[in-house]
């Protein structure tokens, strides 16, 4: 038997061991840096969603093996003109760190990847290795190389999102004297569950805080259904069970705290719906899915035979039974408390000034009906005072639309912001106070609204669950566009591209949308697809400097310099900002010194 192969390895060892004897630390080094090769994939770091992924390969003479002592690589960014750096980590050549390169067993091999978080002022930068060697004991002794260039960096071509942002308006306000109305709340069961769920967004809070208000009730209408899947129709009754816990929550709330209501004078009435699917079709009618798909789902329920387990199964086979389980099923495990209740009215001539006495505490906030307070917001152009008249209006009454409106405020003040701390921190409490309006007041606009708060903040993980969120309650199919546009977008921006994919399928073909979808081809390296689709989206936008700028990367990354140069002067006659884009763009680094760019960028 041939042990030659097997035994190889160690006899490399043994001779690297024995090729340097009595090594210093010096000459370790001088040998590791003569014969090292390192490579980094790409050549060009390029941020992929909130991260730069990248990785290293480096091979060294495998002569560098000493026992009690290592040749070391350490990593970092640095950036910021040289100011700031990252420290990314270390290759080591010690046992179990490296293989023996197979094309050459004299060289030693370490393949690793390694990331580090994206920010604007990381770019430009660059990727720094320095060699280090140094005794494998506590407090060896270690010496130090010269510094290496790996990498320049970063591309940012993925940051290329085109996102145009909806216009959010303060809801109008008017004074009413009529202060009788219905209170509808919202409520949702997990999937087999009847239990009421007692967290934020369960509109457990607005129910006990309208309780808490003793506004005159006279009915109370309580109504609970389930979803078709299997969890929730295995028990017959659900519904009714969830229409009992409901009950049974309110009686007891109002029995403890109420002093104005008594339960004898509330006339209550319950309804549970078992095996609905006309509210399911409902639901269907209201979502995004395409008119054919929509038609698909009414035959196979409507002109299907069967039983309804029957008819839920079928719909698994549907090809998009996917957006059915997670966008229409889970609002179908739902109940719903409606209160009608009557208040006493309240004339008042001098809005204005009681709402600066009520902000002020100079004057008890029952002065003014929660109406009139939010409308004396209207009577003053401040920001900063409207800011404080819907904060007491938030204090004293929580309703929805003074926290919708609070909100809107805060964004109209962030605008004005010059320092992004100050700007981040007004859009993050936008998106709290438009949090809380919308689960007072559920809607898919009104969730829209409060992942279109936390994605100006750029806390895109809060943004994405509340663009989920909007496209399961459904609505009007021009709301859904924009939640699944934006929600494409944000996607893209976290570098789920298959995902944006998916988004952009269930909007309509716009500007933003053409935009994006160029962007994932250029991303996924179809550039002949890429160009194809910019050129659709200046049909949409002729005189688009943005598209322009857009084809001249794919013609960059194509190596196309006769498309090149056209498109970007293209862009830069629209908008000369685009030169200096240009100029710092690692797109363009294979043409910075030629002729066509220079008079490009005249």
């Amino acid at each position: 038997m041939n042990y030659l192969p097997r035994l190889l390895p160690s006899i490399l060892l043994l001779a690297a061991a024995g090729a340097l004897p009595g090594c210093t630390l010096p000459r370790m080094l001088k040998v590791a840096q003569a014969g090292q090769q390192i490579t980094v994939k790409p050549g060009v770091l390029e941020n992929n969603g909130e991260n730069v992924l990248f990785e290293v390969q480096a091979r060294v003479p495998a002569k560098v093996l000493q026992k009690g002592k290592a040749y070391n690589l350490d990593l970092r960014y640095r950036y910021d003109n040289g100011l700031r750096e990252d420290t990314l980590g270390r290759l080591t050549f010690v046992s179990g760190e490296y293989v023996y390169d197979p094309e050459n067993k004299d060289q030693l091999l370490i393949t690793k990847q390694f990331s580090f978080p994206y920010t604007p002022r990381k770019n430009p930068g660059e990727l720094l290795a320095r060699p280090d060697a140094r005794v494998l004991k506590p407090n060896g002794k270690r010496l130090k190389g010269t510094e290496i260039r790996l990498a320049r960096g970063i591309v940012t071509t993925a940051r290329m999102v085109v996102r145009q942002d909806t216009a959010l308006a303060l809801l109008p306000e008017t004074v009413d004297n009529n202060m009788s109305g219905t209170r509808v709340l919202p409520f949702f069961f997990d999937a087999g569950q009847a239990a009421i769920r007692n967290y934020l967004g369960t509109n457990v809070a607005a129910l006990e805080d309208f309780i808490d208000a003793n506004q005159r009730t006279r009915k109370v209408m309580i109504v609970a259904g389930h979803s078709p899947d299997s969890l929730d129709t295995r028990d017959p009754r659900l519904a009714d069970k969830r229409v009992q816990a409901l009950l049974k929550y309110y009686r007891k709330r109002v029995d403890t705290y109420s002093y104005l209501n008594s339960l004898r004078d509330i006339e209550f009435q319950t309804l549970a719906y078992h095996r609905r699917w006309d509210l399911f079709l409902n639901k269907v009618q209201q979502s995004a899915l395409k008119p054919a798909q929509i038609d698909s789902v009414i035959l196979l329920i409507n002109d299907s035979p069967g039983s309804f387990a029957r008819k839920e199964k079928s719909l698994h086979r549907l090809s998009f039974f996917d957006y059915l389980e997670q966008y229409i099923y889970p609002v179908l495990r739902f109940g719903t408390v409606a209160v009608e209740y009557t208040a006493p009215k309240r004339y008042d001539s001098e809005i204005y000034l009681l709402s600066k006495k009520i902000v002020e505490k100079e004057t008890e906030a029952d002065a003014l009906t929660a109406e009139e307070l939010r409308y004396s917001a209207t009577l003053t152009p401040l920001l900063a005072e409207k800011q404080r008249i819907y904060e007491t209006a938030v204090a004293t009454t929580g309703s929805w639309q003074a926290y919708h409106n609070l909100a809107v405020v805060l964004l109209l003040r962030s605008e004005k912001e010059v320092s992004d701390k100050v700007r981040r921190a007004y859009l993050r409490r936008a998106a709290t106070n438009f949090t809380l309006a919308a689960h007072r007041n559920p809607t898919a606009d009104m969730f829209y609204r409060v992942a279109t708060a936390y994605h100006r903040a750029d806390d895109k993980l809060e943004a994405l669950q509340n663009y989920d969120y909007a496209i399961k309650l459904g609505g009007p199919r021009p709301v859904l566009d924009k939640v699944f546009a934006d929600k494409a977008a944000l996607e893209i921006e976290i570098g789920q591209l298959d995902d944006a994919v998916s988004s952009l399928g269930y909007s309509s073909k716009s500007y933003q949308n053409t935009m994006n979808k160029a962007l994932i081809y250029l991303l996924k390296g179809n550039y002949d697809g890429a160009a194809g689709i910019y050129q659709e989206a200046l049909a949409l936008k002729p005189n688009d400097a943005r598209a322009y700028y857009s084809l001249a990367v794919v013609a960059a990354r194509a190596k196309d310099e006769a498309q090149l140069g056209p498109n970007l002067r293209r862009a830069i006659q629209l908008d000369r900002a685009f030169a200096q884009r240009a100029v710092e763009d690692l797109e363009f680094r294979d043409y910075a010194g030629s002729k066509m760019f220079l008079e490009v960028l005249r």
